[in-house]
């Protein structure tokens, strides 16, 4: 008999769902059938099942904030269970310590963090029989059965273990001791706040404070510029005057006034046509990052919320593996994508991008190499193909996007020509005039680019036309100052924060690690920031707040706040996950530099300056007293629906980013808990009276779909 565990309990109903099923209490029992001859129970963690112990656990003097108990450096690093979770761990550790189970099968997600959540709950369960770990990146029934026909030795993947499990260790060694010294130190300068730091999120951090100050540097400057448009025959076109340097921007008024009255109506000649033709591969097939980015930019979806929605078309085995870093695929994927191209041809909102021009794009190692595919391959459909009309809006965009990606690899490229033309006026006067034009639509018919053209297409011109310019016009500007970044910006920040760095070898660990943390940490580390209050979000741009911006003035230059250490954290990290450097040395390493960033806080914190901003602001908001306060069973994840102050949701979300939320005000009408308490407990509320929607009001009763998992309307009889 063996136990299969999963890292989520939708996770677990999937791979147990190609089988012959019992349920029971916190598993599920597959019955006799050819993988399994005497059956098998599925079994399943609710994310992180154990969290690294508090300080107090260690020593009771820990549990105050003061100055004399840190560094805090345990002796050796300790897991307690969640308490809303000790019951699922009690029903894994009974059916792992079964008589006949014989063997394991670790099925959490494949990467570092299934890795440590599945291992850790075995580990503290106190068996230790043998194990095989399976290890997918579609949940298709077919890639589930032929997942578990070629289980892995354990041995394979048991670095990645230990790569997480140090990394966790030593994210909350610094982050324990650096969040405490200077939450402790400026309380002394009257902000009495927690100031939380991390490895990751405050050199992220450090970067949008960086552009925030940047912007408020900036002092715009006026220029000039002079635009003619020239009549030669029948033709039309505009140009720019252009100095010998190519500026086209003046900064004297008069100057440009002056220019523009010597070329009015003055003779105008073409003196030079250049055209350089360009072109454009299909973009590369999605990983996270790209999606998020694309995502954000199109429908302006936060990262989190299309990892929610890519993980939601994950389970329902429809795409590949959400939190990969690859951009490419192996041959065996390539070899699917003829069929998977056959089925999405049939739907009407592809239909017209077939035939393909290229059939197969099997030897194209543009997208098909295995040197340049990791854990996991890009994100793609899967063979289990829908029609994106049958999925909720949010899922049809996103699916629409990796779609996309895949038909456009399948197209030509895209073929443009870049004319500029130079024009003399009276001889003298300089005038430049840029146009574009398509010369193949190629893949750019599957995705149109993200922008507007600026240049529109030139007329034909040829050396030496002449007419006139019949109109010159002086056109003032200001400078801008640099631009807020996006959500989606920023996760391309925190992949490329490589660039930031003066050394040239850690420029390439970062690089070569993909900047500042994971494909599946990224759209966290955002969010985390938006509830620390250290950035606000408003219409799509990220703003740092005051808090964040007297946080990075106290780091100042310490490396807490540079990609650095995160470039040579990832160096080792990586070398332990291939099995090639020592956990414990590393360790030893972070304690050292725990002991260093509290004792540099300290000595710094003297010439702290904060000058410009609103330190008396900073203040901790005093929870309401509903906060925390328990309202049901969660319907996605089995965890506990808890008030959180401006929002019901679930108390799993900072483990596994379970996405439950309820707002506590819909269309204008607040949500008691009292109504979310009978909705989790019976599917539905009672009769609410007073939704507004535009100019009308309506009653109705808030209703949990259990078919498309979200909140819906139902109207009561009259």
């Amino acid at each position: 008999m063996k136990v299969i565990i999963a890292e989520k309990p939708d996770q677990g109903a999937t791979l147990a769902s190609i089988f012959r099923t019992k349920k029971r209490q916190g598993y599920i029992e597959i019955l006799p059938n050819d993988l399994f001859p005497d059956g098998a129970y599925m079994t399943w963690a609710i994310g992180h099942l154990f969290q690294l112990a508090p300080p107090e656990r260690y020593r009771p003097e820990w549990k105050r904030w003061t100055l004399g108990t840190l560094p805090i450096i345990p002796e050796r690093f300790e897991y307690e269970i969640e308490k809303a979770k000790a019951k699922q761990f009690k029903v894994v550790k009974e059916l792992l310590r079964k008589p006949e189970v014989t063997e394991i099968i670790h099925a959490g997600d494949a990467g570092r963090e299934g890795e440590l959540i599945v291992r850790n709950l075995i580990r503290l369960s106190g068996v230790n029989k043998p194990m095989k770990r399976l290890w997918l990146s579609s949940l298709t029934p077919k890639a589930i059965e032929e997942g578990f026909r070629r289980l892995l030795d354990e041995r394979t993947t048991r670095p990645l273990y230990e790569e997480a499990y140090a990394r966790a260790c030593a994210d909350w060694l610094v982050g324990m001791n650096a969040s405490r010294v200077y939450s402790l130190l400026l309380k002394e300068r009257g902000m009495n706040d927690v100031f939380s730091v991390g490895r990751v999120q405050t050199p992220t951090l450090a970067l949008i404070v960086r552009r925030e100050r940047e912007i408020e540097q900036f002092r715009p400057e006026p220029f000039w510029e002079v635009v003619a448009s020239f009549v030669i025959g029948d033709k039309r076109y505009e140009g720019k005057w252009t100095d010998k340097n190519g500026q086209t921007r003046l900064g004297d008024e008069e100057m440009a006034k002056k220019i523009a009255a010597f070329c009015q109506g003055k003779r105008a000649e073409v003196a030079d046509v250049h055209t350089e033709r360009k072109t454009y591969q299909p973009p590369l097939l999605f990983n996270l990052s790209t999606l998020q980015a694309t995502a954000n930019k199109l429908y302006r979806f936060s990262p989190k919320k299309t990892l929610d929605v890519l993980q939601s078309l994950y389970q329902k085995g429809i795409v590949s593996y959400p939190r990969s870093d690859s951009m490419h695929v192996t041959k065996g994927e390539a070899e699917t994508f003829p069929a998977i191209l056959q089925k999405l041809s049939s739907f009407p909102a592809y239909a017209s991008y077939f035939p393909l021009p290229q059939p197969s794009i099997l030897q194209n190692k543009r997208y098909v190499n295995e040197k340049k595919v990791t854990d996991h391959y890009a994100i793609i459909p899967t063979e289990q193909v829908v029609d994106p009309e049958k999925l909720s809006a949010d899922e049809r965009k996103v699916y629409d996007l990796v779609v996309r990606r895949l038909i456009a690899a399948h197209h030509q490229a895209a073929v443009i020509d870049y004319t500029t033309v130079t024009t003399l006026v009276d001889g003298r006067a300089r005038f430049v005039s840029k146009g574009r034009q398509v010369v193949e639509e190629g893949w750019r018919a599957v995705i149109r680019p993200h922008e507007e053209e600026k240049d529109a297409a030139l007329p034909l011109l040829e050396r030496g036309e002449a007419g006139e310019a019949a109109a010159v016009k002086v056109k003032e500007g200001k400078t801008e100052p640099p631009k807020r970044y996006t959500e989606g910006e920023l996760i391309t920040l925190m992949k490329t924060a490589g660039k930031f760095l003066d050394d040239e070898e850690l420029e390439k660990v970062l690089a070569k690690t993909e900047g500042l943390g994971t494909e599946a940490t990224r759209a966290a580390i955002i969010t985390m920031l938006k509830e620390r209050k250290y950035i606000e979000v408003k219409n799509n741009l990220v703003y740092a707040t005051d808090k964040a911006k007297v946080l990075i003035e106290a780091l100042g230059g310490t490396i807490l706040a540079s990609p650095e250490m995160t470039a040579k954290w990832e160096q080792r990290l990586s070398e332990i996950g291939e099995g090639s450097a020592s956990p414990a040395a590393f360790m030893e390493q972070v304690k050292k530099l725990a002991q260093k960033v509290v004792a540099d806080a300290i000595a710094a914190a003297p010439n702290w300056n904060f000058r410009g901003v609103d330190t008396a602001s900073i203040q901790r908001t005093r929870k309401k007293k509903t906060m925390g306060e328990k309202l049901g069973p969660c319907p996605l994840c089995g965890g506990t629906v808890v008030d959180k102050g401006t929002l019901y949701g679930c108390d799993q979300y900072a483990k596994t980013k379970c996405p439950f939320t309820i707002s506590k005000r819909i269309l204008g009408k607040s949500i008691s808990a009292a109504n979310v308490k009978k909705l989790l407990a019976q599917g539905k509320t009672n009769v609410i009276k007073g939704f507004k929607k535009g100019e009308k009001t309506f009653d109705a009763i808030l209703v949990w779909d259990e078919n498309e998992k979200k909140l819906s309307f139902q109207f009561p009889k009259r």
